[in-house]
């Protein structure tokens, strides 16, 4: 190849020969296809043809034929951008002052575990914490093998909070109203002498969290996950019950009650026996209100629905259901991984059902998505 590339490359100010260059345009391109971009060989071919075309002297030159060659979507466009400004240690391409290339140091380790000497290299540091966050903003239902992996250590690091009611009873305290019956027993025993006067308030208490998760086939891409996320509830010592909806009800909380994700995982694929199958949203939401409502575990509960809304039955029907959970509970919210992407319009039968009778209608589909629906949950 003749060209910059192929002859006398001039990155970041130095005079690089064609291995280097080479090496570190294939880099990119390759850190580019960890954080989830779909470069193949001939993508990368006709990157390196395309800065051959237009140099190495102007590194916006270098950033625009990356879009234009490497991306195919715009989920794309923002991945290149991220992952571009972390390679070269520059600001992000595109703006006022475009990044100065230089040779990367060291790998980036996508698990955000930079290996030994990371934390002596910034640039390091920096890339792999550009691309935690870059797989925490994609779509779980399109990661690999590996990804899936390393996603599966960040679900260890969420921490749900408890959406907190008022208790009835009263407790001691510093502030508060008088407490008249403790500060007249107090002044009895001293014989009628003034003493201290206590006073008192009410207490909170966490509110039970039932998650109800659609294991159905459409929701397929998205079942390990969403039992990942419901293990951080179970271990996060509120008061959870964990339901799979499918063509049948199924309560898995005793088995997500293994410390270990991936056993807690193994304990509910053999208590599940309906994966894959149609879904029956209408019927178990009924079975769980016909059954474990009436023991009092929707009342005044945080009911949390993953599902995407494709309904076997009559929508009518959940509409119906969903007002009578919404009538004992505290709060219903709906997480649809669909939710999450830009041209998402809610038109599903059994969706359009459920929205009059929803608190929150949020979006499923990854590692961010669930951070913002634990906040949801914790302020219901």
């Amino acid at each position: 190849m003749t060209g910059p590339v192929g002859d006398q490359a001039r990155l970041g100010g130095r005079d690089l020969p064609l291995r280097g260059g080479a090496e570190i345009l294939l880099g990119f391109a390759r850190a580019l296809r960890a954080a989830g971009v779909a470069v193949s060989a001939d993508r990368e071919r006709a990157y390196l043809e395309a800065v051959a075309a237009v140099g190495l002297e102007h590194p916006a030159h270098v950033y625009r034929a990356g879009r234009a060659t490497l991306c195919g979507s715009p989920a794309d466009l923002e991945r290149h951008d991220v992952v571009f400004a972390s390679w070269f240690a520059g600001e992000q391409g595109g703006t006022k002052r475009n990044p100065a290339l230089s040779r990367p140091t060291s790998t980036t380790d996508l698990s955000g575990d930079a290996g030994e000497g990371a934390g002596d290299d910034p640039d390091v540091v920096r890339a792999a914490a550009s691309t935690t966050d870059v797989l925490r903003h994609r779509d779980v239902s399109g990661l690999s093998a590996d990804e899936k992996r390393q996603l599966a250590a960040l679900f260890g690091q969420l921490r749900p909070r408890p959406p907190l009611r008022r208790d009835h009873r009263h407790h001691p305290a510093s502030r508060g109203p008088v407490d008249a019956p403790r500060t007249l027993r107090d002044s009895l025993r001293r014989m009628g002498e003034p003493g201290r006067i206590h006073r008192r308030r009410r207490g909170q208490r966490s509110r039970r969290v039932v998650l109800l998760v659609d294991i159905s086939g459409s929701m397929g891409p998205y079942a390990d996950s969403l039992l990942r996320l419901s293990h951080a509830f179970c271990r996060s010592r509120m008061p959870v019950e964990v339901f799979t909806l499918g063509t049948r009800l199924t309560h898995v909380t005793r088995a997500l009650a293994h410390r270990d994700a991936d056993r807690a995982l193994v304990a509910v694929g053999d208590a599940v026996p309906d994966w894959s199958g149609g879904t029956r949203l209408a019927e178990g939401i009924k079975a769980f209100l016909d059954r474990w409502g009436r023991r009092g575990m929707a009342r005044g509960a945080v009911v949390v629905i993953f599902s995407d809304g494709w309904e076997r039955g009559d929508p009518a029907a959940l509409g119906e259901q969903l007002r009578r959970l919404r009538a004992v509970s505290h709060a219903v919210v709906w997480a649809n991984p669909h939710r999450g992407r830009a041209a998402y319009e809610p038109v599903q039968g059994g969706i359009v059902a459920a929205l009059p009778h929803l608190d929150h209608f949020v979006a499923g589909h990854s590692l961010a998505a669930f951070e913002e629906l634990i906040e949801v949950v914790a302020d219901a």
